[in-house]
């Protein structure tokens, strides 16, 4: 089987052109196998870029455990970069299908590749029972912590959480320092909480100033990771719900940067970052 590994700020993927190669057999193994970093390629998860009846390719994405999710923000980049770059399709915008639905991508091609690309990622989804969530709604802004774990309350004392879909769920959480969160014990005890039906993504935030933050991941399925597209897209929300940020964004994660945008003309939201190719080879077990 032939890949590309590809990464957006470090959110690394292993893409599969199943426009002109056969699928594989098991996405789910795959993936698995592939993401494995001493034993794999080394990734989040697999990116399928697949033929589309509705866009000009359409992205199928799972993660390192094998479960499929929805969407993933800088992978639909790279998808963008791959399709353009290996002649798969040379429509600038192009028009991605994805779990969320078909979406729109502007491409910054320069020499005759794609550089960054500025992703329209849509409406976002804010009602408690559609994220999905357990949580009272109609929507969950500053949720108090306890409620939702107290044994995660404890570990962070006084905190709350607002929820945010971009076509998978997303749990935002303030903080005066992510550098002193132990991600690595919440995150996953969040992102498993009886309140979040399909597990959640979750993401600790600092406010540097009304227009800047940093923030740090954990992805359900894949567990810590450098950058998450959609995540960084619900931060901008969050700040705006809670009041907390502006309508314009920059976010600093620790794979690089992302420059957000919650226009209030049309409600959507907009996603601007780089698209990287790593190096292209062959695995054995397709």
């Amino acid at each position: 089987m032939r890949f590309t590994k590809m990464h957006g700020i470090g959110n690394d993927y292993i893409y599969v052109d199943c426009l002109h190669h056969p699928p594989p057999r098991s996405p789910a193994e795959l993936s698995v196998q592939v993401s494995d970093r001493h034993f794999g390629i080394g990734g989040d998860g697999l990116i399928l870029i697949c033929p589309s009846e509705r866009a000009d390719v359409r992205m199928r994405m799972f993660n390192a455990d094998g479960s499929e999710s929805e969407m993933c923000g800088n992978g639909v980049r790279c998808v963008a970069k791959y399709a353009f770059d290996h002649g798969l399709t040379k429509n600038n915008p192009m028009r991605v299908e994805t779990g969320r639905g078909v979406l729109t991508l502007h491409l910054d091609v320069k020499a005759g590749k794609v550089e960054r690309v500025t992703v329209d990622m849509g409406e976002p989804i804010l009602e408690a029972d559609r994220i999905p969530t357990t949580l009272p709604g109609p929507r969950a802004v500053d949720y108090p912590l306890g409620k939702v774990s107290a044994a995660v309350a404890e570990m962070l004392l006084d905190a709350s959480l607002t929820c945010v879909s971009l076509g998978n769920p997303h749990a935002v959480l303030y903080c005066e320092s992510v550098s002193r969160v132990p991600l690595e014990r919440v995150g996953p005890a969040l992102e498993t909480a009886p309140a979040f039906p399909r597990r959640i993504n979750v993401h600790f935030v600092q406010v540097r100033s009304p227009e800047e933050v940093t923030m740090r991941t954990w992805e359900r399925g894949s567990g810590i990771t450098l950058a998450c597209g959609t995540g960084a897209c619900a931060v901008a929300v969050a700040g705006v719900l809670t009041g907390r940020t502006g309508r314009q964004l920059l976010a600093h994660l620790p794979g690089g940067d992302l420059h957000l945008r919650w226009d209030e003309t049309d409600n959507h939201v907009y996603m601007t970052g780089p698209a990287v190719e790593v190096f292209s080879g062959e695995w054995p077990d397709g």
